[in-house]
C-alpha cells in the first residue's frame, strides 16, 4: 500500500464511491444491495474506507452479531473490494488489519468471514466448525467459512452467528 492511501472510517458523503467500487471489483456479484443495507444501518456495523486523494480505493463493513445461546460479541467481515487497479497493493490487508483493530477495542472477541481462504488465511482466519453460518451452506463452501479470535484468551463459543436483517438473507449464504 502506498503511503497516500489513508484508512478511515466511512462518512455519507463517500457513498456514491463505494457503490461504485463494488461492480469494478466484483463484476460477477451484486452486492450494492446489502452494502447499501449495512450502510443504512443506524448503528452495528464499522464501515472502513481506503482513501487515496478524493478517490475511494477500497472498502469493508464488519457487523456486529451475535450467538444463539451466548452473550458473546461477535463480528462479521465482510463485504471487502478493492479497486481492480489497485489489487495486490495492500488495500484489503490494510483494511482488514484496521478493522480487526478497532473491533478489539471495542470488545469483539471473535470475527468470522464466508470467503476465500487462501486470501483470508493471511491474517490467521481458520476453517470455522463450532459457529455455524445462519443458513447452511454448500457444501463446496465449507472450508470458506472461517474465524479469527482478535482476543486469545476468550475460547470460540459454539452456537449458530445471529446476524443482522441485512445479511439475514438465503441467497447471501449459497451461490
Amino acid at each position: 500500500m502506498t503511503a497516500s492511501v489513508t484508512i478511515r472510517q466511512s462518512a455519507p458523503e463517500d457513498r456514491d464511491g463505494i457503490e461504485a467500487l463494488y461492480p469494478d471489483a466484483f463484476p460477477d456479484e451484486d452486492l450494492l444491495a446489502v452494502v447499501g443495507k449495512l450502510l443504512d444501518m443506524p448503528s452495528g456495523a464499522l464501515s472502513l474506507v481506503a482513501v487515496e486523494g478524493e478517490t475511494i480505493a477500497g472498502h469493508v463493513i464488519f457487523t456486529d452479531c451475535g450467538l444463539s445461546g451466548s452473550d458473546a460479541r461477535l463480528g462479521l467481515l465482510g463485504p471487502l473490494g478493492v479497486v481492480s487497479a489497485r489489487h495486490g497493493q495492500g488495500i484489503g490487508s490494510a483494511l482488514v488489519r484496521q478493522g480487526h483493530d478497532r473491533l478489539r477495542k471495542a470488545g469483539i472477541t471473535h470475527v468470522f468471514v464466508l470467503g476465500d481462504p487462501a486470501y483470508y488465511s493471511r491474517f490467521g482466519f481458520a476453517a470455522e466448525t463450532g459457529v455455524a453460518p445462519p443458513f447452511p451452506l454448500p457444501d463446496e463452501w465449507q472450508g470458506a467459512w472461517q474465524s479469527l479470535a482478535l482476543d486469545a484468551g476468550v475460547p470460540i463459543p459454539r452456537g449458530t452467528l445471529l446476524v443482522p436483517e441485512p445479511w439475514d438473507d438465503r441467497a447471501l449464504w449459497a451461490p
